[in-house]
């Protein structure tokens, strides 16, 4: 993910879902259209829920990667 700067992060590994999903939505709601936000999440189920949230909530995910047995979740607050 270069080039990204990522304005707020929020750790939510060692949360079990909806913990990280909650957190994101969080963080989301504090932003200011386009910022971009991440979250890092230890739950697998994550990898599902949260990009099936950002669809349905019609914000854009950058992208994923991982980060220290977890994954880094990248989206962009579209409205």
């Amino acid at each position: 993910m270069e080039n990204i700067t990522i304005t707020r992060e929020s750790d939510a590994r060692g949360s079990f879902c909806p913990g990280p999903l909650m957190e994101l939505i969080r963080i989301v709601r504090d932003a200011k259209v386009g910022d971009v936000l991440a979250v890092i999440s230890s739950d697998d189920g994550s990898k599902k829920d949260i990009p099936l949230w950002l669809t349905k909530a019609k914000h854009e995910l950058l992208g994923t990667e991982p980060v220290e047995g977890a994954t880094r979740f990248i989206c962009r607050k579209a409205h």
